[in-house]
């Protein structure tokens, strides 16, 4: 499974960005998908996390209120909806998937399938 993540730019802090996720040849209806992100010298972080049915979602504080992620089954696409972008939200931001349930989402050696990223860049 290829997961093929776009959307990220360049934005003016306070401004919105929409991240895609979709993977190839199989539904995205069978993971449970999660964004993390990775700023320059620093450590993989976690964003958020939907489940497959989208009852569950799981936000870090850092972007809670801000992003909201979700999902179209029928378009077979995760999204990530972030708003009141901040320049400390600049990073590399990847889609993850995963075929288990029931694991802490911000545990990212569970996650099978990883996106090859895109670039968000949020400027003061």
């Amino acid at each position: 499974v290829r997961l093929q993540a776009c959307g990220g730019g360049l934005v003016q802090a306070g401004g919105s960005l929409r991240l895609s996720c979709t993977p190839s040849g199989r539904a995205v209806s069978s993971y449970f998908v999660a964004w993390f992100r990775q700023a320059p010298g620093k450590e993989r972080e976690f964003v958020a996390s939907i489940s497959r049915s989208a009852i569950d979602t799981y936000y870090a504080d850092s972007v809670k209120g801000r992003f909201t992620i979700s999902r179209d089954n029928g378009k077979n696409t995760v999204y990530l909806q972030m708003n009141s972008l901040k320049p400390e939200d600049t990073a590399v931001y990847y889609c993850a998937a995963s075929g288990e349930a029931g694991f802490r989402p911000q545990d990212f050696i569970r996650y099978d399938y990883w996106g090859q990223g895109t670039q968000v860049t949020v400027s003061s």
